[in-house]
């Protein structure tokens, strides 16, 4: 049986959403999963120089080394499990869909 997350390097090696790389995310991530390929490939995965940032529906979420700030990765998810911002950030960068932005959130946050 293939490993929970080897879709991870399945899809650096292919560099795009394939139908069997799709059908491993969404077999280890479920719901999850679905929500963070739609939001990579909408283009809500923004890099800026301190932080990746993840647009959600409600709000914008911080993505560092895999962790995220939102109420599902703080509360509800093992250390072994993934919010789909963080989940969308890993696919994002995978297939090369990360929107750069030369400049620091931190600044940016101040007036959203």
């Amino acid at each position: 049986m293939p490993e929970v997350d080897d879709w991870r390097d399945a899809l650096a090696d292919d560099g795009e959403l394939t139908p069997a790389t799709t059908e491993r995310i969404l077999d280890a991530h479920g719901d999850r999963g679905q929500r963070a390929i739609e939001a990579a490939s909408e283009g809500r995965v923004k890099q800026y120089n301190d932080f990746t940032v993840v647009v959600g529906h409600g709000d914008e979420y911080i993505v560092e080394a895999g962790s995220c700030n939102c109420e599902d990765a703080q509360y509800n998810l093992g250390p072994e499990e993934s919010c789909w911002h963080a989940l969308a950030a890993a696919i994002a960068d995978r297939v090369g869909e990360v929107d750069h932005h030369d400049m620091f959130y931190s600044d940016v946050r101040d007036f959203v």
